[in-house]
């Protein structure tokens, strides 16, 4: 018996060393790789989180401006209408005091003939209708110009809200950035660039929330609608080169399928920085996402060691390692 546990512990400790050795052999998986496009999952949430925090903040104050201007036509029609009622008004007071009661009564006991008597009845009738709705109507216009001015002086304070929002969320995005680099840079910006079909919005102005639901034209994986219309608008605008969009990776937004990587070289992915046209070809597609930022919804693009945010314009980048990780070889672009 003591023989045999041995052999058996033996056979044990072979097992675990085969296992441990198949362990090791195996490659890594994909989503726990490092991301290779530089940067930190912290920095990118961060970034994340100001973006769709002040875009939301811009949408809300773009709503708030488009119910100011509404309010405010309301008020100068109302306002107007009163004015021009007040005649109206003063000329009903003094007639209701010249014909009041006991006058009323005198003018129907002198008429001359019971045809007369229902004439000058149906007659005061007919009057007090006219002064009744001339009055409130003048009172509806007075009231409707007191409510306006009250929802014009609410959304002043909303707009001054969402103001202040945007430049709470600007500043956490500049402290994220600055991580990294941070300061302004010249960026790549071109008024010639091509304008984009818009992609969807909802009535109020915001993005629909999207998820992962749609195949990627450009790998096995998905990506979200307003991602796919992006990518289809860059490349009906002239921009074809090699592009991958959804990728496992252990952040950002390449797994949830918002984000795209454009190639600068014609023939895909080099291992080194974009010089003379794949320069060119780059800056003008960072261009173009930058233009078409509140078209498309973007979040931000980067490139050559830049990245663009709509509430910070272009910041210096600079992420360490090879041309993927300093975007140099690419031009990266995530979505809302």
């Amino acid at each position: 018996m003591a023989a045999v546990l041995p052999r058996r512990c033996t056979a044990l400790l072979a097992l675990i060393v085969t296992a441990v050795a198949v362990t090791l052999a195996m490659p890594a998986s994909p989503a726990a790789a490092a991301d290779p496009e530089g940067g930190t999952k912290k920095l990118r949430t961060a970034l994340e989180n100001a973006a769709k925090g002040y875009d939301q903040a811009k949408t809300k104050l773009a709503a708030s401006k488009k119910r100011q201007k509404q309010l405010t036509t309301r008020l100068s029609q109302s306002e107007s209408t009163a004015k021009a009622m007040t005649s109206q008004v003063t000329a009903v007071a003094q007639q209701s005091y010249q014909m009041g009661r006991i006058s009323s009564v005198g003018l129907l006991l002198n008429s001359a003939t019971p045809d007369r008597f229902v004439q000058r009845a149906q007659s005061l009738d007919i009057l007090a209708q006219v002064n009744s709705q001339t009055l409130a109507t003048y009172q509806e216009q007075i009231e409707t110009a007191k409510r306006a001015k009250t929802a014009l002086d609410a959304e002043v304070t909303e707009q001054q809200r969402q103001v202040n929002v945007m430049a709470r969320k600007k500043k956490q995005a500049e402290i994220a950035l600055a991580e990294v680099g941070g300061g302004s840079s010249g960026g790549f910006v071109s008024a010639d660039s091509p304008a984009a079909e818009p992609a969807p919005r909802n009535s109020d102005g915001s993005w629909p929330s999207e998820k992962c639901t749609v195949d990627d034209p450009t790998s096995t994986g998905c990506i979200t609608p307003r991602t796919l219309h992006a990518y289809q608008e860059s490349r009906s605008d002239g921009f074809k080169r090699y592009t991958v969009c959804f990728s496992e990776r252990a952040s950002g937004e390449h797994p949830k399928g918002r984000a795209c990587d454009f190639s600068a070289a014609s023939g895909g992915f080099e291992d080194k920085a974009a010089t003379g046209g794949d320069k060119a070809y780059g800056d003008r597609l960072a261009a173009y996402f930058v233009k078409n930022a509140d078209s498309l919804g973007v979040m931000y693009v980067i490139w050559y060691r830049q990245i663009w945010m709509p509430s910070t314009g272009w910041r210096a980048y600079s992420a360490s390692g090879g041309p993927a990780a300093v975007h140099t070889n690419h031009v990266h672009l995530s979505m809302l």
